[in-house]
């Protein structure tokens, strides 16, 4: 058996997973098996070159990626903070950076059952981790050493292992962490990888061929060409693993080559350590927005967000115990002016998939709504995998507002005179005709109660300016692909409010002077129907 101890020194742990942005709010938990091996292999080039061989290094890194080891996690809880960070243009931009938070005592322990050391492996890695200063991102500091196995007057456990049958239960949670491949894997998928490389390059250049009128059956690869496609991967797992994250994604790849993602189980509670309570100055403005990142092992669709909408909803009132701004009424009496929560999902990412969740109310979020915000963590996911939340701030929409979708900000929040259907817009009454079947016109000549006449109608009764102009579009583009309104799912599976008819429409408006958002109307507006995101001038 190997142990590895880390002890987080500044009580805070900072890692952004592969493939997220640092403000999409999302921290990962367990510490991924490449993460670790590229700490140590780091740790040797700027540290321990001259004490360890390279032949050394690269047998213990092969070893340790050999087997996928198990964790044993303290008690942690989320948190975060905003700050703006220079950036080389000379200007700022805002950074929400998601953290947990654990003692300086608590001790994570990464532990291979199976795996045992020579002396000299031993040796090495003792001294790899006793220069190892941080883990995770930079602002991660630890102190790491080689452990022992536990004795019987230790009381820790393992808590957190790659996916198995005989050790999965109700009380688990599934995450994916980025892991090495066994070399003996890597190597095979190499093969297959080149075979694939040079079948596609010999293709291109048959098809550059035919276009020369050259007979393509006579096209070959020639060394220099082999060449080039057998240095663009590396030659083995150690190689691999000294590949630059820029690099990669330069160069296209979606992974780093030789790493693959492996299910792990974690506590549902993993979590659920209350963080310590301190005294803050009081706030008279309360925070009308809370988001969230969005997690899962398959992300829902945006064209699903009024279902999954309703179940955050279910799931508030709950934790809640009916809190006005989650139920929208007070005891008996309904709350005017649809000033309770809306909950607007949203597609910041690839695939059309649900990435954030952006809950907004008018009224604002008292002490006791933002602790029911606390503690959302996760909806069930409807015949598929369920859906992890992620509260990484509150506040109100300036804070969050933003056109860069990839750093996770939310254009649904930013002021702007353009914005643009993102859901569908679905009217609350049907279209007034005379009996003959005529449209029935006001003065403007729009028809009455039509779906631009509503539109025009519920801007005015939120409050906002007429639109200098107003037109119908008919799809919103989701990871490349123009997605019509038809195909989102529109229909409530519980509850009220009124609709004209199953049809969604969108428009894109045009107001004289700049309207901070978010903009939601129509049916389903509290579910993240007929939202509204602007457009960049």
């Amino acid at each position: 058996m190997l142990i590895l101890e880390f002890r987080c020194l500044t009580g805070h742990w900072h890692a952004t997973p592969w493939g997220h942005h640092v403000n999409e709010g999302v921290v990962e938990w367990p510490p991924s098996p490449w993460r670790l091996l590229r700490s140590l292999l780091a740790t040797w080039y700027h540290k321990a070159q001259e004490e360890v061989s390279p032949d050394t290094i690269k047998s213990l890194l092969e070893l340790l990626a050999s087997e996928q080891p198990s964790f044993s996690l303290p008690p942690a809880s989320a948190a975060h903070s905003r700050h703006y960070m220079p950036t080389y243009k000379g200007s700022t931009t805002k950074v929400f950076d998601t953290f947990l938070n654990l003692s300086e005592d608590d001790v994570v322990r990464c532990v291979w059952p199976k795996l045992s050391l020579t002396a000299e492996q031993h040796q090495a890695l003792a001294l790899v981790l006793e220069n190892l200063g941080y883990l995770g991102r930079a602002e991660s500091w630890v102190e790491a050493k080689l452990a022992q196995s536990p004795t019987e007057t230790e009381h820790w456990k393992l808590n957190a292992f790659p996916l198995d049958s005989s050790r999965h239960t109700g009380s688990d949670e599934i995450v994916r962490l980025l892991s090495p491949m066994e070399p003996q894997m890597y190597s095979t998928w190499r093969d297959d990888m080149l075979e694939q490389k040079q079948i596609q390059a010999l293709e291109a250049k048959r098809n550059k061929d035919r276009t020369k009128k050259k007979d393509p059956t006579k096209t070959k690869l020639i060394k220099k060409e082999l060449q080039k496609i057998e240095s663009s991967l590396p030659v083995d797992i150690f190689a691999a693993l000294h590949a630059e994250t820029g690099d990669l994604r330069k160069a296209g790849w979606s992974q780093p080559p030789g790493s693959q993602w492996v299910e792990y189980t974690r506590p549902r509670d993993a979590f659920a350590r209350q963080p310590s309570q301190k005294q803050h100055r009081t706030i008279q403005e309360l925070p009308t927005v809370a988001r969230f990142a969005v997690s899962s092992a398959a992300l829902p669709r945006l064209i699903d967000a009024l279902p999954l909408a309703e179940k955050i909803r279910l799931s508030l009132l709950k934790i809640s115990d009916g809190h006005p701004v989650f139920l929208g009424r007070e005891g008996d009496t309904p709350l005017r002016g649809h000033c309770h929560t809306h909950i607007l999902p949203e597609s910041n990412g690839n695939f059309g998939r649900i990435t954030h969740v952006t809950m907004y109310a008018r009224m604002g979020f008292d002490s006791e709504a933002r602790q029911a915000l606390g503690k959302l963590h996760k909806v069930w996911g409807h015949g598929g995998h369920d859906v992890r939340l992620i509260l990484f701030g509150v506040g109100q929409p300036k804070d969050f507002a933003g056109s860069n979708r990839d750093a996770g900000q939310s254009l649904l929040l930013e002021t702007s005179k353009r914005w643009i259907s993102r859901t569908p817009f679905v009217p609350t009454r049907h279209a007034k005709r005379y009996k003959d079947g005529r449209p029935k016109c006001d003065a403007t000549g729009l028809q009455i109660d039509g779906p631009e006449y509503q539109l025009r109608d519920l801007l005015k009764k939120a409050g906002l300016p007429e639109p200098i102009r107003v037109t119908m579009v008919d799809s919103t583009n989701l990871s490349g692909r123009e997605v019509r309104w038809i195909e989102f799912n529109i229909l409530r599976k519980d509850g009220g409010g009124r609709r004209s008819s199953n049809r969604g429409y969108g428009f894109e408006i045009e107001f004289e002077e700049p309207i901070e958002g978010p903009i939601i109307l129509g049916y389903g507006a509290h579910f993240g129907l007929g939202s509204f995101e602007f457009i960049p001038e």
